[in-house]
Parts: C-alpha cells; sequence; structure tokens
C-alpha cells in the first residue's frame, strides 16, 4: 500500500459512475513517488515515498521542518 511518509495521504473510496448511472465501487489511490532528497542538516541524500502535495510544500521548507509539522 502506498503511503506518503510525509503527510500520510494514501488512497480514497468513492464511486465510478457510468453512463448509464450504474454505480460501482472504485479506489482513487494518491499521486504517490519514490524521490532522493538532500537533508542539510545531516548532509545526506534520503530516500522517502511521498505525495506530489508533500513534495510542493519541500520546496518551501527543508525536510526537518515538514517532518515536524506533519508528525
Amino acid at each position: 500500500m502506498a503511503v506518503c511518509e510525509i503527510s500520510g495521504k494514501r488512497w480514497m473510496n468513492g464511486k465510478k459512475i457510468s453512463h448509464s448511472n450504474i454505480k460501482s465501487p472504485k479506489r482513487f489511490d494518491a499521486n504517490i513517488q519514490s524521490k532522493r532528497i538532500f537533508d542539510v542538516e545531516t548532509g545526506r541524500w534520503v530516500r522517502v515515498k511521498l505525495s506530489m502535495r508533500a513534495l510542493k510544500s519541500l520546496n518551501k521548507m527543508t525536510l526537518r521542518e515538514a517532518l515536524q509539522k506533519h508528525g
């Protein structure tokens, strides 16, 4: 199961609605990617699975600040 390691974002449940209005269960996956991020405090590269929303927020803050913000 793909879960963002920073924000905790995961898949959601919903309904797929056909042209004839038949509702079937559907699973909406989050956009989870594996990325290498440079940690400035330790001076090392860290490989994390994160959502693209979390990656956009990492452009504004450091890795440590993002982990403290999201727990």
